[in-house]
């Protein structure tokens, strides 16, 4: 209430409007803690509602509300990869990366909830959208390749599917371990694991090795791969003879 008296004025949102209110908020809340720690009261408390209120927008409750929050989530997360199809192929995994990371940072508990789901809430329905946020990643990543869906051959595909895996892992791996080690080491490290793991596939599929050439091309002396490369040197040290042994390393 203002020093005058009057009180502000109120103004109704639309159906439109509330909902996403109601589904940000439900989403504020899963981001700090466990969907089944989380209440149909709370979100009317923080959006400053009813009770009946959200159960006019979700009459299936918890759930219905939680799936929600869980597509807006998936909606977000879908967008981190999405970057123009320009310049060094690393440049543009660091961007993508950073803001998934920024995602995971800021959303903590919500995350590990969207990837492992809760005990109360999880559904064939909330492990479809978290398959979805998956397979639309790794479109993102094949289209920075150079394919649209559908067109990349299977080890290609493999190896990305599998690179967005240890993606998840370490997310939810960094989480516990109270976001240890900074978040730009993270960041760094699976852009690492994704060069590693595209070069190594390229060594047995033409197809992966023609689309690392032509990457290889775009990339700089002083960027990521360049680094690697010479990261690696100390690493190899005097057995560099087992490149040229048959059967070798």
């Amino acid at each position: 209430m203002s020093s005058s008296g009057t009180a502000p004025a109120y103004r109704r949102l639309s159906v439109d409007e509330r909902r996403t209110q109601l589904i940000g908020t439900a989403l504020g809340l899963f981001a700090h803690h466990p969907p089944e720690e989380v209440s149909i009261d709370d979100v009317a408390a923080g959006a400053g509602v009813s009770r009946p209120l959200v159960y006019r927008y979700f009459p299936g409750g918890k759930q219905q509300l939680y799936e929600a929050a869980l597509r807006s989530a998936a909606d977000e997360l879908e967008q981190c990869f999405a970057e123009p199809q320009t310049g060094p192929l690393t440049r543009r995994l660091v961007r993508a990366l950073e803001r998934y990371l920024a995602f995971v940072d800021e959303h903590d508990a919500g995350f590990m909830a969207l990837l492992q789901g809760g005990s109360v809430v999880q559904t064939s329905r909330t492990h479809a959208i978290v398959d979805e946020v998956r397979r639309a990643a790794a479109d993102q990543i094949l289209f920075h390749l150079g394919f649209e869906p559908g067109e990349a051959g299977s080890r290609l595909r493999m190896t990305v599917s599998t690179w967005i895996t240890v993606v998840e892992a370490a997310s939810l791996m960094w989480l516990d371990e109270e976001k240890q080690p900074p978040v730009t080491e993270l960041r760094d490290w699976l852009l690492d694991h994704f060069v590693a793991l595209l070069m190594a596939s390229a060594t047995r599929d033409a197809e992966t090795a023609r689309i690392v050439r032509h990457a290889l091309d775009l990339e700089e002396g002083d960027g990521p791969v360049g680094e690697l490369a010479r990261r690696m040197l100390p690493v190899v040290g005097d057995k560099g003879h087992l490149l040229e042994a048959p059967g070798g390393l």
